[in-house]
């Protein structure tokens, strides 16, 4: 047969299967950088100097209520237990409409005591005595609104900057944008705590339609971090690997022929599981901190808490982790059973006040505070109207959440922001997309040019809107 018959010519599968570790190793690096699936981990350059590298984010998964937390109003106090004015509820929608339309609902005052705490004077309630100590680190952005009022939509709007499921997360933008700096560990992990759960599942650190390596990874507390890390029993770490270059070797040849994206993210997956089986054990591990630091967050080796997650989360950015996402649930206090604004409230908050507090003295103790953005919010607020329930609660309501941050890039003991007396109206529109686009400059992004072509346009986390918050920056 002449060298010239079409079917002696090696196709690029044959070749790169053919060259084993040589070329096509090189060419499955090629094919790796070209469709970004190569290492997520590898860091990119911001668009400008980034105050930020890496970020955490506490979501209190149920929407907390600001009026009992954070926003202390004489005059709601002063009307406790009358009817709102019509006026203010003409033309508004919430949750559970049909509660407000029966009769007209009553304002309800706060159970709680406020005070001022440190230099800045910020008012604080009784529920929240670690927070009240370091609220000189923090800045808190008073009267934030968002565009949907039910759980799952409004958590998706938090989290991917739109109600639509399908779309990528925060972290996943940021991973997508910058990378990360941690070769062992991936650039995007969620940690979950608390009962209820998130609304909305997965698709709120998900990648849409990024590469699927940016999507956030669950880790767990305790046992094997990611399910399906370890080996299985009997395999020898040079047979895995064996078998993990094999793979790697089919991968790359598919990928040759087929250029889809999502082969490149499969190949990088098994080489970061690879490794993360010797990193992930060791980071999970919090009984190798000491007893003063355990004692600080009210971490218990081997548990599962927020407070192990907010220790967790130090030693994932100490790693390099560019996002680190805390979902806690059960905020969702109607007054329905033990989801109420007295004994719900307060166990969310004995849950969760000492480790966050814990976690800005620890960050800034490890000197990691001025390069790590901590964050910490719902996907709404509360009404200062309660509702015709068994015990105290609060509708949803969309117009006035509280969002507090810290760290990188951020001016501490601030308040910006706020609402009128009743805390019903912001007195300064800071929508959720502000603080998305702020988030996004803090870390040396501009929102409006992390962008990703999809079905003809090109998309961004914060859609057409977003203003930066300047006030809020040092």
């Amino acid at each position: 047969m002449g060298h010239d018959d079409a079917r002696w010519l090696p196709t690029r599968r044959a070749f790169l299967q053919g060259c084993g570790l040589g070329l096509g190793s090189v060419a499955l690096w090629s094919l790796l950088q070209r469709d970004g699936g190569a290492q997520a981990a590898a860091s990119k350059r911001p668009h400008f100097p980034a105050r930020a590298k890496s970020v955490i984010y506490l979501f209190m998964a149920g929407g907390p209520s600001q009026l009992d937390l954070f926003e202390h109003k004489p005059e709601l106090q002063a009307l406790d237990g009358r009817p709102v004015p019509a006026s203010i509820l003409r033309g508004r929608r919430f949750a559970f409409m049909d509660l407000f339309t029966r009769e007209p609902p009553l304002l309800l005052g706060s159970r709680r005591s406020f005070a001022r705490h440190g230099q800045s004077g910020t008012y604080v309630s009784d529920l929240l005595p670690h927070t009240a100590g370091v609220v000189d680190d923090l800045a808190f952005l008073h009267g934030v609104s968002t565009d949907v009022f039910n759980h799952t939509p409004a958590t998706l709007f938090a989290n991917t900057g739109t109600a639509q499921f399908g779309r990528p997360s925060m972290g996943a933008w940021v991973t997508y944008g910058l990378g990360s700096e941690s070769q062992d560990l991936p650039g995007f992990i969620v940690l979950q705590s608390g009962q209820g759960g998130v609304c909305g599942g997965a698709p709120n650190w998900g990648a849409g339609f990024l590469p699927g390596q940016y999507q956030g990874v669950p880790f767990r507390g305790s046992g094997t971090p990611v399910l399906s890390l370890a080996s299985p029993r009997g395999m020898s770490d040079r047979t895995q690997r064996q078998t993990l270059d094999a793979v790697r070797d089919l991968n790359a040849a598919h990928q040759a022929d087929a250029g889809d994206a999502e082969i490149a993210t499969r190949i990088a997956a098994y080489e970061m599981a690879y490794r993360m089986q010797t990193s992930a054990p060791e980071v999970i591990d919090i009984a190798r901190e000491d007893r003063r630091t355990l004692e600080l967050y009210g971490a218990t080796p081997g548990g599962m808490s927020f407070a192990n997650n907010c220790l967790l989360a130090r030693r994932l950015v100490e790693r390099g982790v560019r996002f680190v996402q805390l979902y806690h649930g059960n905020w969702d206090h109607h007054g329905a059973g033990s989801l109420n604004l007295v004994e719900g409230l307060a166990a969310c908050c004995r849950e969760t006040d000492r480790a966050a507090a814990a976690l800005i003295l620890d960050l800034k103790q490890c000197g990691l505070l001025d390069q790590t953005l901590v964050i910490w919010g719902g996907e709404f607020g509360r009404t200062p109207m309660g509702e015709p329930r068994e015990r105290p609660g609060r509708n949803h309501h969309i117009d006035a959440s509280t969002v507090w941050l810290a760290g990188g890039g951020i001016k501490p003991g601030q308040s910006v922001g706020g609402t009128d007396e009743l805390g019903f109206s912001a007195t300064r529109r800071i929508h959720m997309h502000d603080l998305q686009a702020t988030v996004l400059h803090l870390l040396g992004l501009d929102h409006t040019r992390l962008t990703f072509r999809y079905q003809g346009r090109d998309h961004r986390l914060t859609d057409i809107e977003g203003e930066v918050v300047h006030d809020l920056l040092a």
